[in-house]
């Protein structure tokens, strides 16, 4: 056995730091460029997509789309009828993971309170929703158009509604 010290090496730090500026500088590259990363399947990012939308109201359009993609057999198809069961606008808060944080009915259609519980119960039931990227948290609105057969669509994407009686 030798009385001499063991010499310590630099280099295996040195090497994390080198290694971790060329993947920062790598991910600064393709940002650029405008490649984003892969998502790890699995993730709630990947379960729900991501959403580049800019402002709440761009926001909206990834949000119903994620609605009507969780709820393929209840949307109704076509144009609604000219009197529906019930109208209701909500408000909904979600986190920077695409998770609900809070519902805020801005008209709640009180005449119809199961509607009110199955659409809070859809909403909650849909995350995560897609993950708004460039904004972080964000508060969306949009309105349920809820026919008597339990089916609805969102304003935001409504085929409208038929003339007449």
């Amino acid at each position: 056995m030798s009385d001499q010290p063991r010499p310590t090496s630099t280099a295996h730090p040195k090497r994390h730091w080198l290694w971790g500026g060329l993947a920062a500088a790598m991910a600064a590259l393709l940002a650029a460029c405008g490649v984003k990363p892969s998502v790890p399947p699995g993730s709630s990012a990947a379960a729900a997509g991501a959403s580049s939308a800019t402002s709440a109201r761009a926001y909206r359009q990834d949000a119903a789309k994620h609605l009507y993609a969780q709820n393929t057999a209840r949307i109704y198809q076509g144009r609604l009828p000219p009197m529906l069961y019930a109208v209701g606008t909500l408000e909904v808060n979600l986190g920077r993971k695409g998770e609900v944080r809070s519902l805020h009915w801005m008209r709640a259609p009180r005449h119809a309170p199961e509607v009110i519980k199955e659409i809070e119960r859809t909403v909650r039931a849909a995350a995560p929703f897609p993950v708004a990227s460039r904004l972080g948290y964000v508060t969306y609105t949009d309105t349920w158009l809820w026919d008597k057969s339990g089916k609805f669509q969102l304003d935001t994407l409504t085929e409208g509604q038929r003339d007449g009686m």
